[in-house]
């Protein structure tokens, strides 16, 4: 089974640029125009353009507090692949999980933030012991894709 979550970082993405080019049109509006009549609503520009920031902050920031990552799964052939990197507006580092099928020992979710962050540990054989893999963030998934990951993962654990 393969899947990712390009739909839903494409979607994110989409969000962050959305919310650039209106927070641009309105301070050139607002700033270099000088259109708007103020006060508006019986607030000031300097107001207006306070919360407005915050609010573009708020949009900005959020794939970074929540630690979306684009995520794609892999156990076709006798490995357990897993790529993944950040989402937000800058991107990331690419990171990949490669585990032999024969090796794979498990794995453990997390949840923090309510919820609202949830994560996957991968957990390898290695000599005598159990490697443990960084986390990969997966709340950016969607939960059929989430559902998807833990049902395959729970077919390669091994029998004990």
């Amino acid at each position: 089974m393969t899947f990712d979550n390009t739909k839903q970082i494409i979607s994110i993405r989409i969000r962050l640029f959305i919310a650039t080019v209106l927070i641009l049109a309105y301070l050139a509006i607002v700033y270099l125009i000088g259109r708007t009549k103020f006060p508006f609503l019986g607030i000031s520009d300097t107001v207006w353009t306070i919360i407005f920031i915050a609010i573009y902050f708020f949009i900005v920031s959020l794939p970074v507090i929540l630690n979306h990552q684009f995520v794609s799964y892999s156990d076709d052939d006798e490995n357990i692949v897993i790529k993944y990197f950040n989402a937000g507006i800058g991107g990331g580092k690419k990171n990949s999980i490669k585990i032999y099928k024969s090796a794979f020992a498990g794995y453990k979710t997390e949840s923090s933030l309510f919820g609202l962050d949830k994560s996957l540990i991968l957990f390898q054989k290695v000599g005598q012991g159990v490697a443990k893999y960084p986390p990969v963030h997966i709340s950016a998934l969607s939960k059929e894709q989430k559902d998807k990951l833990i049902r395959s993962l729970n077919e390669h654990i091994p029998a004990t």
